[in-house]
């Protein structure tokens, strides 16, 4: 179990580290949505390091600390560095290192209940993905039969100026693919 290995070494376990680890991987294959942009839109920036921001409701308010080479990161290590970017944060000393560089965010608005909203992009940022309150929804198997799944709603915004929307919706299909495969988010993982 997961959730008891992490746990016993004191870490906090949720979904929330597949799901960077899931983002990383299909910005692998869409680099232009871990770029940065300038103010004028006339330079675009790709990066190399995936630095996946987590906004963070904390006493000062909102705060986007990123994750730094997410690319380089087993999941368990993406768990250990949320861990320690939460309590940071909750006591307000994260640091501008940690605030600065993201490369492309996340927003969990399913922490607090939030099942849908649409994320603001942070410049010079061009992508940023919401995540709704993980659901058990009654669907359809292939056989028409009706089944509880767990459903999570999520929303992307990107910056059309540089990205089009297929892109998105490309990346989206891919990241999905790898969360309800994670045999194939396994077989690609670094």
């Amino acid at each position: 179990d997961i959730k008891g290995v992490t746990e016993s070494a004191g870490v906090r376990f949720s979904y929330m580290p597949i799901i960077v680890k899931a983002v990383s991987l299909a910005l692998t294959e869409f680099p232009i949505l871990n770029s940065i942009v300038d103010a004028n839109c006339e330079n675009i920036t790709y990066k190399a390091a995936h630095n996946i921001g987590i906004a963070m409701d904390t006493p000062e308010g909102l705060v986007v600390p990123s994750v730094k080479n997410v690319q380089t990161l087993s999941i368990y290590d993406i768990a250990v560095e949320l861990n320690r970017m939460q309590t940071l944060g909750a006591a307000g000393k994260l640091t501008n290192a940690e605030l600065t560089g993201g490369t492309f965010s996340l927003s969990n608005i399913g922490v607090i209940g939030g099942t849908y909203a649409r994320p603001v992009i942070l410049p010079p940022e061009v992508a940023i993905g919401a995540l709704g309150k993980l659901q058990r929804l009654p669907r359809f198997d292939d056989k028409g039969n009706v089944v509880s799944k767990e459903i999570m709603c999520v929303s992307w915004s990107a910056d059309h100026r540089i990205i089009e929307g297929a892109t998105m919706a490309r990346f989206s299909n891919l990241w999905k693919s790898y969360l309800e495969n994670p045999g194939l988010m396994l077989l690609y993982m670094r």
